[in-house]
Formats: structure tokens, C-alpha cells, sequence
């Protein structure tokens, strides 16, 4: 027997109901001096540009010619998860973000700037994933913290998007699905065509 329309209809109630409160819990409940100040550096993407800076030198220096193609497929993967997550599904969905929501908003901190565009998926939470994984798939038998340190990253910028305003979690959690799998494609298809870039051992 199919789901009716109005049980799916009471479903999909459900879960917004569901992500609203698990928002206040986040955006409200943890609400403290030390994360409204650094929250929304955190989120803000000119702080990780001297991150990017270095990161594009250290490729480059480190590894010649393939550390060039390593930047430009990070190039690339930030591009593709971005062009979904931005052009394709939140063209698509339009769901409003809550700082926008004339009916939510007057229960929430809103702690940056909201912006006009839409709300699902995160486009932080997508493009950060995407870079983690990628680096993950390229970089786990050589640096062995880099999965922890990479989902860290990601993870915290991502619930930064929760505690300033801007993201429901739900929002956070399938902009992340979309980056890792993004990630994770672009680093599978970088090991097939690169394959002598991960025949270095682990250290």
C-alpha cells in the first residue's frame, strides 16, 4: 500500500519540525560569548586563505608537476560541488533560510549577515566536504592524521552555519553527503589517472 498524501504530507511536517528544534538547540542552546565571537570567523572564508595560500605552495613546491595538477583538481572539485549545490539544487528546492523565515526568525540569533539566497543544500558544508575528502583520498597513507584533521574542518565550519543563523542542520548535513561524495569522485578518478602519486608509503 503507497504512503498517502496526506501521511507524507505529515512526514515531511515532521521532519522540519524535527530540524527546526535540533536548529535551536544549536543556534540558542549553545549560545555563549566565546562561539559568537569565534563562530563566525570560523565560517568566514577569507580566514582560511592563508590556509589555501599555503596549501597551493606547498603542492606545488613539494610535489612539481603533479602538485599542479593536485591544485587544479582542488580547483575543480570546489567548482563542481559549488555548481550543484548553488546553481542546481537550491535554484531547485528554494527553501528559505531560517533568518529569512518570516515565521521563524523572530526565535533565533542571527549572529552574520542572513544574505538573499536559499537555504538547501549548505554550499559551506559542500564545498568544504568536497576539499576534505578529496585531500583524504590523496593524502591518507601519506599524512595520518589527515582524516581526522580534514572531517575537523569541515565539521566546524559546517556547524558554524547552524550557530550563526544562516542553515538549518538539515541543510548542513546533505550539502556534506554532496561534498563527500563529490570529494570522493574526484579523488577516485585523480588515482586512476595519477596512479604513481600513491605509491608512497605512509608516515
Amino acid at each position: 500500500m503507497g504512503i498517502s498524501l496526506s501521511s507524507a504530507t505529515f512526514m515531511i511536517q515532521q521532519l522540519i519540525h524535527i530540524d527546526q528544534e535540533i536548529f535551536l538547540a544549536i543556534n540558542q542552546g549553545l549560545s555563549n560569548p566565546v562561539f559568537d565571537w569565534l563562530l563566525p570567523i570560523l565560517r568566514n572564508p577569507y580566514t582560511w586563505a592563508p590556509l589555501y595560500l599555503f596549501l597551493i605552495i606547498f603542492f606545488i613546491k613539494t610535489y612539481g608537476k603533479t602538485g599542479i595538477l593536485i591544485v587544479a583538481v582542488t580547483l575543480a572539485t570546489f567548482g563542481i560541488s559549488d555548481g550543484l549545490s548553488s546553481h542546481l539544487i537550491k535554484k531547485t528546492v528554494k527553501r528559505i533560510r531560517p533568518c529569512n523565515d518570516v515565521e521563524f526568525k523572530e526565535n533565533i540569533n542571527i549572529r552574520v549577515r542572513c544574505g538573499s539566497g536559499f537555504s538547501f543544500t549548505s554550499s559551506h558544508a559542500a564545498n568544504h566536504f568536497s576539499l576534505a575528502f578529496f585531500w583524504i583520498v590523496l593524502f591518507r597513507r601519506r599524512w595520518k592524521h589527515v582524516l581526522w584533521l580534514c572531517i575537523t574542518w569541515a565539521t566546524l565550519i559546517s556547524v558554524a552555519q547552524i550557530y550563526v543563523g544562516v542553515h538549518y542542520p538539515f541543510d548542513i548535513l546533505c550539502g556534506a553527503v554532496l561534498g563527500i561524495l563529490v570529494g570522493l569522485a574526484t579523488g577516485y578518478l585523480f588515482k586512476r589517472f595519477v596512479p604513481s602519486f600513491f605509491k608512497t608509503e605512509q608516515v
